[in-house]
């Protein structure tokens, strides 16, 4: 009977293991999770955001009226013009409103016409540089800001909550060409008085021994239509454009001024210049080396000893206007020269290879330690084995032969003057491709201009001139 009761007690005490499929079931059972959390908005602004918006809202119209009193005053101020050799005669006197950063205002503006050639002036709207109806003073030039900045439409939606007024696109554009045409014509004012020989200009003061002006050119697409596109009257929109054909585009050539002395050493090993100017042209390569040579005298960099650095590509436009010049140094870019080297590699070698990574390599080496000839020479002993290749070698050689006078690399590299155009090619993704080369985007020859006289007052840090800028009026 003991041994029977032994028995049931380990019996009772054996326990019988869960077998492999529940115990998988009860590890892989998710817990439950917690139900999600609607985001919510803060119920108010900020208390200091309800502060500014209030005391505007109640300051704002006596703003207003202050500014209309000034306005009022002049008017009465303003003296008739004088057409003709004489006085013009008071012909009408109407009320004009225009759009100003506190909100629209109104004068009476009198209206003069001459007696003799019968032609007419409102001088009010003259000196307060007005046109009825539209934008003007400080309000016109942060418009022009937002055009210069962001797409026709896209500023109009930032004016409202940026400068507090309703605008559209159409007023934008308008205040991007009034201001544009203003800056436009002042940079070619400025380009021909420099270029007359009989123009006088201080003698720069601490003139940079050298100045590297960086030259190349990036294309832009225009306008298929040579006027303006009309709505339906309907309201329905318009079709979609056409694909741009071949031969609607148009070459920005841009010129950025850079001066050695400047470089700073921003991390340990990498130098960067902090001062740089921006100059660019729609096509004119002559009117772009004008242009330089009016910033060089204008910023003192242009010294009775000064060199000035030409940097560019093998565009012959480059190189024949770069004797304007008589101390110059002229560099040939090295990726572009390393681009013809790849183009035959990768049709002797193959694409990818690592023959024709080690034989570009090579090339590389070799060029910036100045052995520029050694290369011609080696080249001459190749033996392609395709027309393609053979020709590809032929425009590889021709091309160093052409400009192995600009392909002192090593003098380069070891006066500092550097041997890419790393930093045209920046400016034109600043100036041009940031807002002129937007998905869809054409443009007029007139528009393109003066939104790019823009894009380079604010880019070289000028923006404080537009104040000075006298408004055209009716631009368009």
């Amino acid at each position: 009977m003991q041994v029977i009761a032994s028995v049931r007690s380990l019996i009772a005490r054996v326990r019988i293991a869960p077998s492999v499929e529940g115990r998988a079931a009860r590890v892989a059972a998710p817990a439950p999770s917690p139900q999600p959390v609607r985001p919510r908005l803060a119920d108010q602004a900020p208390r200091f955001v309800e502060i500014e918006r209030a005391v505007w809202a109640r300051w704002r119209p006596q703003v207003r009226a202050a500014v209309q009193a000034e306005i009022e005053a002049l008017a009465t101020g303003v003296a008739p013009p004088v057409c003709c050799g004489q006085p013009m005669r008071r012909h009408d006197r109407r009320s004009v409103q225009w759009l100003t950063w506190v909100g629209a205002v109104r004068a009476p503006v009198v209206r003069y016409r001459c007696a003799q050639c019968r032609a007419e002036r409102r001088p009010l709207l003259e000196t307060l540089e007005v046109e009825p109806g539209q934008p003007s003073g400080w309000l016109a030039r942060q418009l022009g800001v937002l055009g210069c900045v962001a797409s026709y439409s896209l500023a109009a939606q930032l004016a409202g909550p940026l400068l507090g007024v309703t605008a559209n696109a159409m007023t934008i554009w308008r205040a991007v060409q009034r201001l544009g045409a203003a800056a436009g014509q002042h940079t070619d004012d400025l380009a021909t008085f420099h270029a007359d020989p009989q123009s006088v200009v201080p003698a720069p003061v601490g003139a940079p021994a050298t100045v590297v002006v960086a030259v190349d050119g990036c294309t832009l697409g225009m306008q298929v239509r040579a006027t303006r596109r009309r709505g339906p009257a309907d309201g329905a929109p318009l079709a979609p454009l056409p694909p741009v054909r071949e031969g609607h585009f148009r070459e920005v050539k841009t010129g950025v001024l850079l001066c050695p002395a400047d470089r700073v050493e921003t991390a340990p090993g990498r130098h960067t210049l902090v001062q740089r100017v921006v100059v660019t042209c729609l096509g004119d390569a002559d009117a772009l080396f004008a242009r330089v040579w009016a910033h060089l005298r204008e910023a003192g960099w242009l010294g009775a000893t000064t060199t000035i650095v030409v940097i560019g590509d093998g565009a012959e436009w480059i190189w024949h206007r770069a004797t304007l010049f008589p101390r110059r140094c002229e560099i040939l870019d090295f990726w572009p020269a390393m681009e013809y080297a790849w183009a035959y590699a990768r049709l002797q070698f193959g694409e990818g290879t690592r023959r024709a990574e080690h034989w570009t390599r090579r090339v590389a080496q070799d060029l910036k330690a100045g052995e520029v000839h050694a290369v011609i020479a080696r080249l001459h002993t190749l033996q392609p084995h395709a027309p393609e290749s053979r020709e590809a070698l032929a425009t590889l050689i021709r091309y160093y032969t052409t400009h192995a006078a600009r392909m002192q690399y090593d003098a380069y590299l070891r006066l500092g003057y550097g041997i890419g155009s790393g930093a045209v090619e920046s400016a034109h993704k600043q100036v041009v491709h940031a807002r002129l080369r937007q998905a869809g985007m054409r443009w007029s020859v007139v528009g393109a201009r003066r939104l790019l006289a823009l894009r380079v007052l604010l880019l070289n840090g000028e923006w404080a001139q537009a104040d000075q800028l006298r408004l055209v009026r009716g631009a368009a």
